[in-house]
């Protein structure tokens, strides 16, 4: 085999990606492959060695994903590890676009999920070859032969093809290798054309500056070369080029077909995004690669800091985040209740709650976040069409001619006796049914088309509790719909909140004004005065609650004496109150807000 510093040749490359459902085992697979390759010293080996960040190894998940470069049997291998769960489905896509092959690993006690077969059709769109497997052969759960059967029959994927592992015990893994090193084709590039190399993930060392993973499909990417960053039109000179294998390992250069990093002392994140093309500034290639369609996000917050003299600090963190996630976006807002901060879109739930706690664990700081709201397109009765992601910025109902929603194309594998209790939740959000397939006799998928407000908030909670976590779920955005909605304000003492105002469908809107304005009672401390929380849509109320007020006892230093005293006191202590009613503001603590809209989720 070559030093490491010597290109490889095409022939012995082999780039891939291991692709799954969650929990199927990639992280596992990816441990074992590491263990085989001897790339990790058996010392310092530990349960899914990738995930490097703190969260993922405490929720068991993959966030980000991994690359390293591995040696088997005279071949590079350079595997990426990607996250299973559907928030995700961008990272798993830019890192199919660094490969020409794929692991695709099925659970062989659960079969086909839906992630599986979306992740699958991702591959099968890039033209890349599928290796499949069955893993987890050991539980004794482990049914693989009616699993590889469904697997041909849902995937086309021949049952004879399909590898048997367990990821755990490291049964079958070196076939597993065997088979793609056999079965996935070298890479194509020419070494010597001008230098191409796609920048497929990025994120920030305050020490190194941006660390690039990249990809070279053409020309040699040499250390102390003057490099081109083509979209953003910046030069910048390459300080250090290498390998993951898994620890960095600086090399003198890489060539076609080959994985590593790059560090060129960037420090502005905007110019080392991902999709990024970087060639050499003396011999420009004449067009850049296609890099990557930007993600559109789905769910929008408004994050603010607890502390008001954290925005700056809060900015900062949002461009060193963007950089290592680009599939979030944000832009600044004011709110009456919470001040500056930013609103935020994210592809789904699970990604807002991750960037949340990333933010306040890599930046140190403390966010409070509104509820989730869905971005909808408004005509007003002027003819102007409006894209609202804030429900506090909706015209008022008067000005509104149609309001339409976002829907997604729902995909629920699910065992056929939960079919009832799935159809029963759809139909309460709102669903329908469009498909319902038989994969096996005891396995359906049910396609039902839902409009994004309806599944983003407790949707996938309740789908696994009704089926035991049996189901699983898949989604894609078909499109917009008109729908008959409306603005729900949340009134303290007659002063709308903007933080609590949410778009609701009219049917449901009684129940979450009723929802809010009892939970807000519970959670907003008593003042000297009475104060009423309502919920209102336009100028129609639709629901009330009072907090009462404190009682000072005005009496307590009399003792004895005229009774007309008593109720000179009272009396003052009343006119006092009503003063203050007029003019008192309700003063809402920071952690009744954080309070009040986690319990909305």
């Amino acid at each position: 085999m070559q030093t490491v510093g010597a290109v490889t040749e095409l022939s012995r490359i082999r780039n891939l990606s291991i692709i799954a459902h969650i929990d199927h085992g990639k992280s596992t697979l990816a441990d074992r492959i590491l263990e085989l390759c001897g790339a990790v010293d058996p010392r310092d080996m530990r349960a899914q060695y990738l995930d490097s960040m703190d969260l993922e190894r405490e929720r068991g998940i993959t966030i980000k994903l991994q690359s390293v470069r591995l040696e088997h049997r005279g071949h590079v291998i350079n595997l990426i590890d990607t996250p299973g769960h559907v928030d995700f489905g961008y990272e798993v896509s830019r890192s199919l676009a660094a490969c020409e092959g794929v692991i695709l690993v099925v659970d062989a006690s659960q079969g086909i999920e839906a992630q599986t077969l979306a992740n699958c059709y991702l591959a099968l769109e890039n033209d890349l070859e599928i290796v499949a497997a069955l893993n987890k052969i050991d539980l004794p759960a482990a049914d693989p032969d009616t699993y590889a059967a469904e697997i041909e029959t849902v995937l086309g994927i021949p049952a004879d093809e399909i590898l048997r592992i367990s990821a755990k015990t490291g049964e079958g893994v070196e076939d597993l290798l065997d088979a793609v090193v056999e079965r996935i084709p070298p890479p194509v590039g020419d070494p010597d054309e001008p230098l191409q190399a796609l920048i497929f993930d990025s994120h920030f060392d305050q020490y190194r500056g941006v660390v690039s993973s990249v990809r070279v499909v053409n020309g040699h990417l040499r250390t102390g070369s003057t490099l081109r960053f083509m979209q953003a039109g910046a030069t910048h000179e390459a300080i250090e080029v290498g390998v993951r294998t898994p620890d960095n390992l600086p090399v003198a250069g890489l060539g076609p077909g080959e994985v590593g990093y790059l560090i060129a002392g960037i420090k502005d994140v905007g110019e080392a995004r991902s999709g990024e093309t970087v060639t050499e500034a003396a011999r420009t290639a004449s067009e850049p690669l296609a890099g990557y369609l930007e993600p559109k996000p789905m769910v929008f917050c408004g994050l603010y800091p607890v502390d008001g003299d954290e925005f700056d600090d809060l900015r900062e963190a949002l461009e060193k985040l963007r950089l290592n996630d680009s599939s979030f976006s944000y832009e600044p807002e004011t709110s009456g209740a919470l001040g500056f901060g930013f609103r935020c879109g994210f592809l789904g739930l699970l990604h807002m709650e991750i960037v949340r706690e990333r933010l306040e664990r890599e930046f140190d700081l403390s966010l409070i976040a509104t509820a989730p709201s869905v971005e909808y397109r408004v005509r007003t009765t002027a003819g102007e069409d409006l894209v609202v992601d804030n429900p506090a910025e909706l015209p008022p109902a008067v000005e509104l001619e149609s309001i339409s929603e976002p829907y997604l194309m729902c995909s629920i594998i699910t065992p056929s006796e939960y079919v009832g209790t799935l159809m029963d939740l759809c139909q309460t959000r709102r669903g329908e049914l469009s498909k319902m397939e038989y994969l096996s006799p005891e396995r359906v998928d049910l396609q039902y088309r839902l409009p994004l407000a309806e599944v983003v908030l407790d949707f996938f909670d309740q789908l696994k509790s009704r089926t035991q976590g049996y189901a699983s779920l898949d989604y894609e955005p078909v499109g917009y719909d008109r729908a008959d909605l409306a603005k729900v304000d949340i009134l303290l003492n007659g002063e709308p909140v903007d933080a609590f105002c949410s778009i609701v469908h009219k049917d449901k809107a009684y129940d979450y004004g009723k929802r809010m304005t009892e939970k807000l009672r519970e959670i907003i401390p008593r003042q000297q005065f009475d104060v009423p929380i309502q919920a209102a849509i336009g100028s129609r109320i639709i629901s009330r609650q009072t907090v009462k007020a404190y009682r000072k006892d005005v009496t307590a230093k009399l003792y004895g004496g005229d009774i007309s005293r008593k109720r000179k006191l009272l009396e003052k202590q009343k006119a006092g109150k009503k003063r203050m009613k007029n003019l008192g503001r309700v003063e809402v603590p920071s952690d009744a807000f954080i309070t009040a809209l986690r319990l909305e989720e």
